[in-house]
């Protein structure tokens, strides 16, 4: 049975690190060591890879990289006086003395250098030893055996009178594997510090595996995530400790930084927090938008405003994310647009607070036309509106240093249900992971900020008279399910057809489907908020026949 040491105050400092911007995350950890120092911790924990941020990539084989780091490790060393420190970075071996920091082709030379994924103990300004990550995930959105190699294997440290393994994400997922070694190894506590992406329903299956991993091994289980976004990925934070016995005894708030200070002798079980899909996906997208604007050093936004529930609902959010003064909605009424649309987008905006422009494209569009031998007819025509579109939300982002938000939904993705360089323009596609039908549920979430006329209507490009989305695609309530058992759980021609999907449906979603992988290739990042989002963790060849 593990014990709690009763003197033991634990800072468990749940932070939200900037790739490559190891300066700035040497200052965070800095502050928060004195912080916890102040409060009289005995230990603070940060999550995986907290010193230059998760997951750096190829920035691990620019030169200087790793020197700079070994430089912040050594300022967080002598920052350690008086308290412990647990710290995530890279270390590193080199092999022949040819290899040198500054020489990056040497680097990239795996015989001459060595990368591991690993978790720095640190007290009274000495490095007291490391443990490297055995378990490299390279699934889904992890790429780690492409830079690190495993560690040798799985120890336990002495720490003021307690037995300490420490992990590091993916080594307690498994089964059998470093914390149960730790674990025999005499182990009273294991702390697993991560880079734990979000989904939505990800952190009840983080407690249930950390709850199994202590009641097994009679060990107190805690788990220090960090917070943030980095590109399309959202770490949703939510740092917990678990009892011995299974029970939750600490849960940090999700999508928020902080300091948690705990003495574990006061300890009692809590019970875990209600955790509903959307409010979740809610605010994960708000901080990937916030993250992913000031992380690349922007402070604008604009999003073309349609009159419809997908650039509303992206609207809304930004404002929620930014502030109002951050965002510029832009109306692009062509002669097909209705006075409906027209009345939408004004109401969005004045509810919303946000500067309001409106250009019409009739003229831009027009001399696009008049370039061309023939008038283009079709689906050209309503490419060429909608390009014209994104033509003019580039230069208005150009001209004001901003970025575009792209309002592009997971349904019309998957199908390729838009328009290359057209309404696909931008640097960030918010709600690319959600599907239509959840579109409509998170709007109605927002409430008041968006208008139930924009909710309710008839979902449509307007790119020619008439128009609407049913006419050219099965109800959103049936595309979405077939999705989700496309997508999500990879079900064949036949297995689609089996649970009930009629087969003329199916043949033509999954030819829809297929003959557009190139244009989902040359899409902004979206915000993964699912089990399978189109993006890094969904590799698919372009150029292929496979059709089932």
């Amino acid at each position: 049975m593990g014990t709690y040491n009763p003197a033991m105050r634990l800072g468990i400092a749940q932070i939200n690190p900037h790739v490559g911007h190891l300066d700035r995350n040497l200052a965070v950890i800095l502050a928060r060591i004195d912080e916890a120092h102040r409060k009289g911790c005995d230990l603070v924990v940060f999550p995986e890879l907290s010193l230059c941020g998760y997951l750096p990539c190829d920035l691990l084989w620019r030169s200087g990289f790793l020197e700079r780091m070994e430089e912040a490790l050594q300022k967080i060393v002598r920052a350690s006086k008086g308290i412990g420190v647990i710290a995530g970075g890279v270390s590193f071996k080199i092999h022949r003395e040819s290899a040198n920091l500054s020489d990056p082709s040497s680097l990239l030379d795996g015989a001459a250098t060595t990368l591991f994924n690993a978790a720095f103990l640190i007290e009274d300004g000495k490095l007291l030893g490391q443990e490297v990550k055995l378990l490299l995930p390279s699934f889904d959105v992890y790429s780690e055996k492409r830079y690190f190699t495993p560690g040798p294997g799985a120890q336990v440290f002495d720490f003021r009178g307690t037995r300490l393994g420490i992990n590091i994400c993916e080594d307690f997922w498994v089964d059998d594997g470093p914390t149960d070694t730790q674990a025999s190894l005499g182990a009273e506590w294991v702390i697993n510090i991560s880079a734990s992406p979000f989904f939505a329903g990800k952190a009840a299956i983080r407690r249930r595996l950390a709850a199994k991993r202590a009641k097994e091994n009679g060990i107190t289980f805690i788990y220090v995530n960090c917070v943030g976004g980095q590109d399309d990925i959202v770490y949703d934070g939510g740092s917990f400790i678990v009892s011995p016995e299974g029970d939750l005894l600490f849960q940090a708030p999700f999508f928020t930084e902080g300091l948690f200070v705990l003495d574990l002798e006061g300890l009692a079980p809590v019970p875990p927090p209600r955790e509903e899909a959307i409010p979740l996906v809610h605010r994960a997208i708000l901080l990937g938008i916030c993250d992913y604007v000031r992380k690349n050093g922007f402070s604008r936004v604009i999003v073309g405003l349609s009159g419809g529930v997908d650039s509303a609902l992206v609207t809304a959010l930004a404002v929620e994310a930014l502030g109002p003064d951050a965002v510029t909605c832009v109306f692009l009424p062509s002669e097909i647009t209705s006075q409906e649309s027209r009345e939408d987008a004004l109401e969005v905006a004045r509810r919303l607070s946000i500067e309001f422009l409106e250009i019409p494209i009739e003229g831009v569009h027009a001399a696009y036309r008049s370039i061309l031998s023939h008038p283009p007819t079709g689906l050209t025509e309503e490419n060429l509106q909608a390009r014209t579109r994104g033509v003019l939300l580039m230069a208005l982002a150009n001209e004001r240093n901003a970025l575009v938000l792209t309002p592009g939904n997971k349904s019309e993705i998957a199908v390729g249900y838009n328009t290359l360089y057209g309404d696909t323009v931008g640097a960030l596609a918010p709600i690319a992971d959600l599907y239509k039908t959840q579109v409509y549920q998170l709007a109605e979430a927002m409430g008041d900020r968006i208008p139930k006329r924009v909710v309710k209507k008839a979902p449509t490009a307007e790119l020619r008279p008439g128009q609407r989305d049913e006419d050219d695609l099965p109800p959103y309530s049936v595309l979405d399910a077939l999705l989700i058992e496309l997508i999500e759980k990879n079900a064949s021609r036949e297995e689609l057809i089996a649970h009930g999907f009629p087969k003329k449906t199916v043949e033509e979603i999954l030819t829809r489907y297929y003959r557009s992988e190139y244009k989902r290739r040359q899409l902004p990042p979206g915000i993964k908020v699912s089990l399978k989002a189109f993006g890094i963790g969904r590799r698919m060849p372009i150029t292929h026949a496979y059709r089932d």
